[in-house]
């Protein structure tokens, strides 16, 4: 029951993260810079917080009096991941949603999955799996069998994008992703989908925050699965500082800081799409953290949590028209790329069922 359960939160999460791009959609007269802290600010900073505050009763106290260590590696996690959240914004802006979220998040369930593994082999842990333990393992096979086999996806996909570019016109690839760039746009999306993996290597670094958080709710008698919750503030600050500083840089580079105040722009309704946008963002690590206490922060947690983001997002990609006048063998090779990602989750599920 646990494991159906931990698969209904992963993919609830899923569909949070692949649907956060749209509201941004909505904005008109701001740069991306303007918009893209706007929601920053309400994913990394105000949600995380309300939702700590909200279900891990004396939150802040856990941070205080945890390790100075903790807290820093935890951090500097999260400061990497926002290098990767910078240029996951870039990936969707040159590729589009199907695309860009199938490149970036497929490398990024990939290095999720396996390199914390590596890390403990190095520095074995008690209770940690490491890359040697999944070499003799039938479920660590199985995962690493889900990783290879997501990344064949990702090369799918990658294939299909190359096929839409060979097949439309500029202004025919503009029409559904207006800044439509396939090779800028893969070379961000490669070094987002590498940093953002620092998200889970910050989950596990914040592990003690979550364990005292974890003995807290069962000795009071209440629900665990929102301990990661406190974690998360950590993580996401770190992501919030490389955002907010890059962000400043574009406005003042690009002389956009007049965004927020424009009265010629929408403003009331830019400032609601932006937090609205933001807001559905923290909830795929809302649920995730649910996710997670019924299956584990493994590897196999982490491919199901990325993959059933692609996958929503190429629904809304072909909602949005981001492959219209493509022939049936572009469209084709998208929806294998697709497929094949999806059975990485279906292995990823597998391996947990057979470790369980």
């Amino acid at each position: 029951m646990n494991a159906i359960l931990g698969v209904i939160f992963h993919f609830i999460g899923g569909f949070a993260s692949g649907s956060f791009y749209i509201p941004y959609k909505k904005v008109k007269g701001w740069a991306w810079e303007s918009y893209w802290i706007v929601g920053g600010i309400f994913s990394w900073l105000i949600v995380p917080l309300l939702a700590a505050w909200l279900t891990v009763p004396n939150f802040i106290e856990i941070i205080k009096n945890t390790e100075g260590s903790v807290l820093f590696y935890t951090y500097l996690m999260g400061l990497l991941w926002g290098v990767g959240g910078l240029t996951f914004g870039l990936s969707m802006r040159y590729l589009g949603m199907s695309l860009g979220m199938s490149v970036a998040l497929g490398f990024c369930s990939a290095f999720g999955a396996l390199v914390p593994s590596f890390y403990y082999d190095i520095y074995a842990q008690e209770g940690k799996t490491s890359f040697t333990d999944m070499l003799h393992s039938n479920s660590g096979l199985v995962v690493l069998l889900s990783v290879v086999v997501c990344l064949l996806g990702i090369a799918i996909c990658g294939k299909a994008g190359i096929l839409k570019e060979k097949e439309l016109s500029p202004d025919q690839q503009k029409e559904g992703v207006k800044e439509f760039n396939l090779s800028k746009g893969l070379i961000v999306a490669t070094i987002s989908g590498i940093l953002s993996a620092c998200f889970s290597f910050g989950i596990e670094a914040g592990k003690p925050m979550a364990e005292v958080a974890r003995l807290a709710a069962e000795a009071s008698g209440s629900t665990t699965l929102f301990v990661n919750n406190v974690v998360f503030v950590v993580i996401l600050l770190g992501g919030l500082t490389t955002n907010f500083i890059w962000c400043m840089i574009l406005n003042t580079r690009n002389k956009t800081f007049s965004d927020y105040t424009n009265s010629e722009a929408p403003l009331t309704t830019n400032y609601v799409f932006a937090a609205l946008a933001g807001t559905t963002w923290f909830l795929q690590f809302f649920f995730y953290g649910m996710g997670e206490t019924k299956l584990g922060n493994g590897a196999s947690s982490w491919i199901l949590h990325m993959a059933s983001i692609i996958i929503v997002s190429n629904l809304w990609g072909i909602k949005f028209n981001e492959w219209k006048g493509v022939g049936k063998k572009t469209f084709s090779t998208l929806l294998m790329g697709v497929a094949v990602i999806l059975l990485s989750v279906v292995l990823g599920g597998v391996a947990k069922i057979i470790e369980n």
